[in-house]
């Protein structure tokens, strides 16, 4: 009790000064640097905005945090993190929204809180019975020191990521999947009904899907009467052509978008059709 008094104490002190600093029109820089992250997920975007303290020579897991208490996951305010479109985390549905980061850390795994309270001071307000998910993932131990807390977004692809946190010598992956599928065919049924058809969008999709290549390689060949010098559609259409057993095909049409790629003089996709010619004569 005696403790958590002087935090509140001190957190009033803090505040106090932050309102003097503000009063005066006085800028200086904070202890713990903000940092705001979005990406890209699926068809919607994830936003990050934590605070990111230092070591400064603490120790920080089992001291200045000890294990097994919920954590802010970051300083000064709770780490907030936003989801544009529904996602899983670590396997378990979670609703598009906003929420607060909350963990626990400790020796061997981590418990992983998405509050639904994302806009609170520390965890000072927080209540477990607001928790919208938890999930437990592995600790990994690091061998060097990190000495300003990082977050990070890696191995992303269209429907999966990673969101990485470190600090000190902990870290931990959350693992999120979003389905994109049955919403990308959708738009592609509506938009096939307008006038400007995507068919180049629509064939790339297909292609990278494993749908139906002959409906691909059919949008292709629309896309490339737009511009039939394009060495990007003779890339695409080639490629399409090699995933459906046509070598000669692919051959043909690889060798057209090198030619059209050295008139143009685009070096990119010399190299790229050339690549695709390699390939289909194996």
């Amino acid at each position: 009790m005696k403790l958590f008094n002087k935090a509140v104490a001190l957190l009033m002190v803090l505040l106090g000064l932050a309102n003097l600093t503000s009063a005066q029109g006085l800028k200086i820089p904070q202890p713990s640097s903000g940092q705001t992250i979005t990406q890209d997920f699926g068809l919607g975007k994830i936003t990050l905005t934590y605070s990111r303290p230092n070591v400064k020579g603490r120790t920080i897991f089992g001291g200045m945090e000890p294990l097994g208490v919920v954590w802010r996951t970051g300083a000064n305010a709770a780490t907030r993190i936003k989801f544009t479109e529904d996602v899983k985390i670590e396997g378990k549905d979670l609703p598009a929204g906003e929420y607060g980061l909350f963990s626990i850390p400790g020796k061997k795994e981590w418990t992983v809180i998405f509050n639904k309270i994302a806009d609170q001071w520390g965890a000072y307000k927080y209540k477990e019975s607001d928790d919208v998910l938890r999930v437990t993932v592995k600790t990994t131990a690091l061998k060097d020191k990190v000495e300003t807390l990082t977050m990070q977004f890696g191995d992303v692809t269209e429907t999966s990521a990673q969101l990485n946190v470190m600090w000190e010598h902990s870290a931990f992956a959350v693992n999120m999947t979003t389905s994109i599928d049955e919403k990308v065919m959708a738009n592609i049924a509506e938009a096939m009904k307008g006038e400007k058809k995507p068919y180049f969008a629509a064939a790339q999709y297909y292609f990278q899907t494993g749908k139906d290549l002959k409906t691909a390689l059919a949008w292709m060949t629309e896309a490339e009467k737009s511009d039939p010098k394009a060495p990007w559609f003779k890339l695409w259409k080639g490629r399409i052509q090699l995933k459906m057993g046509d070598k000669a095909g692919a051959m043909a049409t690889a060798q057209q978008g090198i030619d059209a790629a050295k008139a143009q003089k685009i070096d990119e996709y010399v190299r790229l059709n050339s690549e695709l010619l390699t390939q289909a004569k194996k």
